[in-house]
Order: structure tokens, then sequence, then C-alpha cells
């Protein structure tokens, strides 16, 4: 299966602001954003040009992907289904890319950053209504259960990344941290998404 493999904090440069791609190293002072705000590679301290309303939509549409950790072939398909689907084709968009199992791992605390979640969900750690499910793109119904398999629950990896404090404050999510479960309530509206994005304009992108 591919997937990338290079550094990850070359994305958030590339895209110039966080993309949280690092667990808690994109909280310290050694973020690569915070110590060099400029593109990477060679001319990217020098290099300037103005950006086209094309280039908008293409920064717009890697961001969300790459923040995301979904490849362009997948998150073109994602946005054919959210195009077929009933309401607004962004907000659909956004809502699928949620409802992954690997983000909601991520969501609920039990990762440091969505490819940590990822991994985890691989590894077979995570239970879906008390069925172990190692597919990170499994799309999460409301009321389904998520929870941390029994004998993975002393994991390191899983409580560094509890202390860090996600999950508590989305409304759309419950969390049990004693019993290491969540439960993701309702599908939630792109307004209680916490990300900064502009999908209209990956929209524009796709439907030209």
């Amino acid at each position: 299966m591919a997937r990338y493999t290079q550094a990850n904090c070359k994305l958030c440069r590339r895209e110039g602001e966080k993309l949280f791609l690092k667990g808690s190293r994109c909280m310290s002072d050694k973020c690569a954003i915070e110590r060099r705000q400029y593109a990477p590679g060679q001319h990217g301290q020098n290099f300037r040009r103005k950006v086209s309303a094309y280039g908008l939509q293409l920064r717009e549409k890697q961001k969300v992907r790459r923040t995301y950790g979904v490849l362009e072939s997948q998150f073109r398909n994602y946005f054919k289904k959210a195009d077929q689907k009933v309401g607004i084709t962004g907000d659909n968009l956004m809502q699928m890319l949620e409802v992954r199992l690997d983000n909601l791992v991520y969501r609920l605390g039990f990762a440091p950053s969505r490819k940590a979640a990822r991994q985890i969900v691989r590894h077979r750690h995570i239970m879906i209504d008390g069925r172990i499910t190692d597919i990170p793109s499994y799309q999460v119904r409301p009321g389904q259960v998520i929870k941390v398999k029994d004998k993975s629950k002393n994991l390191d990896i899983i409580h560094g990344a509890l202390k860090m404090g996600r999950g508590d404050d989305i409304s759309w999510l419950r969390l049990n941290k004693a019993s290491l479960e969540g439960e993701l309530v309702e599908i939630p509206k792109r307004e209680d998404i916490p990300m900064t994005a502009n999908e209209q304009l990956i929209v524009e992108l796709y439907s030209k």
C-alpha cells in the first residue's frame, strides 16, 4: 500500500502553518514552523511568487489532504462521494474525513498524531463495538463505541497521548478516559469541526 515516507515537518513548512503531524513536537519550540518560517528546499527562503487562484485552491486541497494523511486518489474518491450525497459538498467532505477511524482515535486523545493513530489501528489495538478493526479509513457511524483493546491499555504511546488532554472539549464525541473508550455521538456539523480550512476552494478545484 502506498504511503508518505518523507519528513512530515516539510509538509507543514510547505503549507505555511502547523498541521500537527508530529504530536507533542508541534507544541514545543522544536516545531519546524517556529524555527524556519519558510518553504522547504534550496530556494524556499528567498523564492517569492504571486499565487494564482488555482494555486490557492491547490494549496487548500493539499493542506486538508496532508492534515488527514490521505493520498491523492483517496482524497479524490472522498470528494466524489461527498458530491453525490445530499447537502453541501464541502461540508460532506469534511464530515467524511472527520469520521475516519484513525482521525477519531486521534481526536479522542488515544494517539499523539493521526499518523500514530493510523499505526495503532493497523496494529489491531482498537475495537469498534467489541470487534477489532484494523482499517484506518473505516467510516464510524453515530452510536458506535471506539475502545482500546484491554491488552493494549498499557501502551506508552496511548498514555503519553492522553496527557495532551484532547477529546474533553469536542461536543460530538463522548470520552471515558478510565475505560479508554469513546463514542461518536453524532456526525459533526462543519462549524463544530476543529479544522481551519476553506473547503469551498477544494470544491472549485475539483469542479473544473
